[in-house]
């Protein structure tokens, strides 16, 4: 659950901390207040998109942290996921989270202490809550929305097949789509496919390996200086044997070399330091020794052939041929082939080819076809469940009379769109299977089933839309879920009954819930006000928590506007009361 919110620099909000508890907080204010800057910094901490607009001016930036605490095995999830970015968890299991945004729209995060890219805040929003508002009823709308909601109350079996049926489709059009263009485009990709096989018959016959460019070049830099090269090398050879200008008898470097450490050893018992003096010439001594060596060495290998020349020169022209056509070096040269060669693959436009590929897109589209066909059933299962289930709640939302069905239907595949054939009719498939799902509202029995932007107003639609919430609940999700005012255009027994839905949706999650109506705030375990502050020059807000007297006052502004009435009082008192009661039983 998320135990605190502060909120800094936010729209109206300067500076603002709301104790959040386990059950429903209500988060109430006159309009203009700042109830949503509470719901928008919600979603900047859980990875919303950043709007600079809302950040004041001074201080220049917004600041939203939450001290979220985990429990259960969804804790423990959101715990590794936290850990493994290198976040780390407090002592007492809760875990701080920080979104900072600049008036220049920079935006930065913070989990557990460790800076984080913003995504991160948005898996874990995923996790461990649910934001519902109005926009959230317009989404509720589309086709595909509707669609994806009954795939989610369907459950996690159905989830799996559905994954299975993408993978499946994505494989089956990917071939399909292969086919077409290559039946399509045949000649163009056989006269591509004859420039690449000239330019790999033309790379074949010279073979370059990897870097040979390079090391001809420096293989041709030490033939055409050999007389040099073999002069310096015999010139140093000779002075370390004993100086070119020496009698054959003169001593050579390492001979030297021995006599100062002979010398400097027979008087280290006297002073150490020239005993370590002595270990470097030894070194040194030995240094020499290898440089000799590999002088002569190189003396001797050191060739000055004139044919091996012009080999080089005429390999190294055949690779220059190479690099003017296909890329700057020969490792280029080589990449272009290796990619020439899976390009040929991809423009094989063979009649054994395509009859494989064909054959490959009949077995994927039978496979596309079966999977279908059993999310069309099982969706066709649990739109059942779910139009019952809906239906339930929305009777106890004072909509007796009403029932949404949902319904699963299929349709014939577009122009010039490929089908497959499902229990032997040829359907329009999609990556979310053959079916389109539309969500229906009988208003009263007799009444015709309209889809719900047609058949609901706004009322019935924020009922509708508690309702379903009500149902997704009972199944599981994100253990804290955010209403924004998803009780507007309800009024009367309908907001009572709005109350003790959210009432009983808080046995089992955190609520959050921002109203303008006294009959659902009145259920409220954490009353939260929104108020403003107009005494400065800028005009701010803040939250602070009411009970008791002050919560009947503020009950008594939102039926009456008048927090002082002693009708008012007595109307929110009463109200207190029922809830009291009602959350009891």
């Amino acid at each position: 659950m998320l135990e605190e919110l502060r909120i800094t620099g936010l729209g109206v909000i300067d500076d603002t901390t709301l104790r959040l508890s386990v059950g429903m907080n209500v988060i109430t204010g006159e309009t203009g207040a700042g109830k949503t800057m509470v719901v928008t910094g919600l979603g900047l901490l859980f990875g919303g998109r950043a709007d600079a607009g809302r950040v004041r001016a001074d201080p220049g930036r917004a600041v939203v942290e939450g001290r979220l605490r985990l429990k259960g095995t969804l804790g423990d999830a959101v715990r590794t996921r936290i850990t493994d970015a290198g976040g780390e968890i407090d002592e007492d299991g809760s875990v701080l989270l920080s979104r900072t945004v600049t008036a220049e729209g920079r935006s930065r995060a913070h989990v557990g202490g460790r800076s984080m890219p913003v995504s991160t805040l948005s898996e874990l929003g995923e996790q461990v809550l649910a934001v519902h508002g109005q926009s959230d009823q317009l989404r509720l709308l589309r086709p595909s929305e509707q669609r994806s909601a009954l795939d989610r109350f369907a459950g996690p079996e159905h989830e799996k097949l559905l994954d299975s049926y993408r993978e499946a489709f994505t494989r089956w059009r990917k071939v399909v789509d292969d086919l077409a263009d290559r039946r399509r485009n045949a000649r163009q990709r056989s006269q591509e496919a004859d420039l690449l096989k000239l330019g790999l018959d033309e790379i074949t016959r010279v073979d370059p390996q990897p870097n040979e460019d390079e090391e001809l070049r420096a293989e041709v830099q030490r033939l055409e200086h050999a007389e040099g090269l073999r002069v310096a090398a015999a010139i140093a050879a000779q002075a370390l044997a004993g100086g070119v200008e020496a009698s054959d008898d003169a001593p050579d470097a390492t001979t030297l070399l021995g006599t100062a450490r002979r010398t400097l050893e027979g008087q280290a018992g006297v002073d150490a330091k020239l005993g370590d003096l002595a270990l470097r010439i030894e070194e040194a001594a030995t240094l020499v020794g290898d440089v000799s060596s590999e002088l002569s060495a190189y003396l001797s290998e050191l060739d000055a052939d004139p044919a091996r020349l012009e080999a080089i020169y005429e390999r190294r022209a055949a690779l220059r041929a190479l690099t003017r056509k296909y890329a700057d070096d020969i490792d280029g040269v080589i990449a272009w082939a290796e990619n020439a060669k899976s390009r040929l693959g991809e423009l094989d436009s063979s009649d054994e080819l395509l009859d494989e590929l064909d054959r490959e897109r009949q077995r994927l589209a039978a496979t596309v076809g079966e999977l279908a066909g059993r999310l069309t059933t099982a969706r066709r299962e649990a739109a059942t469940r779910f139009s019952e289930a809906v239906s339930v709640e929305l009777a106890g939302l004072a909509m007796p009379h009403s029932r949404v069905e949902v319904a699963v239907l299929t349709h014939a595949p577009a122009k010039d769109e490929p089908a497959v054939s499902v229990d032997g009719v040829e359907l329009g498939a999609g990556p979310d299977g053959a079916d389109e799902v539309e969500l229906r509202l009988l208003a009263h029995p007799g009444a015709p089933s309209l889809p719900l932007q047609k058949g609901a107003s706004g009322g019935e639609l924020s009922r509708v839309m508690l309702a379903i919430e009500v149902v997704f609940a009972g199944a599981g999700g994100p253990p804290t879920l955010v209403f924004d005012e998803v009780d507007s255009g309800v009024g009367g027994t309908a907001a009572v009954e709005i109350g003790r839905r959210l009432a009983r949706l808080a046995r089992t999650h955190q609520v959050l819930v921002v109203t303008h109506l006294p009959q659902v705030a009145a259920f409220a375990d954490r009353h939260l006000v929104v108020a403003k502050d107009t005494g400065g020059a800028i005009t701010t807000s803040g939250v602070r928590i009411v009970e008791e007297t002050e919560r009947a006052r503020e009950l008594s502004r939102m039926l009456a506007g008048l927090p002082d009435s002693d009708l008012g009082i007595a109307h929110a008192e009463e109200l207190l009361a029922v809830a009291g009661r009602e959350k009891r039983g």
